[in-house]
């Protein structure tokens, strides 16, 4: 996949360090069990929630929050709940700043993303039920509808200081 900017152009090599990478928060519910574990039926259907959040920790370190959710219902009978906040600590010293947004909001969420989706995965496994299997997720366009909701609400995008 070629890396692109918002406007479609070419985004230069971005120089920065995973300084570290964690499970910052995790939730499972699973309000129908044993009954939905031994019910026959159609299999869960759930839809996946996303955000990414950055936050200062120190001139030029990051941490990025990747957020997943996922609520699964059959037959509109909740069947289990998941959440989970997955962090990296980033270093954009050597990002030109008008790099550090993007690097931010898609290099950093999509190094982030595979691991998560892992423990989401795995999180469902030890519910009883099959993993959810996400497909990779395409962060330039979640960045993009991003900064279209900040224009429309005129606010800047602004990461925000520990």
């Amino acid at each position: 996949m070629a890396d692109e900017t918002t406007d479609g152009g070419p985004l230069p090599p971005a120089h920065f360090k995973l300084l570290a990478q964690y499970l910052k928060d995790l939730s499972f519910e699973n309000p129908g069990s044993p009954h939905v574990l031994t019910s026959k039926g159609e299999a869960p259907r759930g839809q996946l929630k996303l955000d990414v959040q950055a936050r200062t920790l120190a001139p030029m370190q990051y941490e990025v929050g990747l957020t997943l959710g996922i609520t699964a219902l059959r037959d509109q009978e909740t069947v289990y709940i998941v959440e989970l906040e997955y962090a990296g600590l980033v270093d954009v010293t050597d990002t030109p700043e008008e790099h550090v947004m993007p690097v931010l909001m898609i290099e950093a969420p999509r190094l982030l993303f595979p691991f998560a989706r892992q423990v989401l995965a795995n999180a469902i496994i030890d519910g009883g039920y099959r993993p959810v299997l996400l497909h990779p997720i395409d962060f330039v366009a979640v960045y993009r509808e991003r900064m279209k909701r900040q224009q429309a609400g005129a606010a800047p995008l602004s990461v925000p200081k520990a």
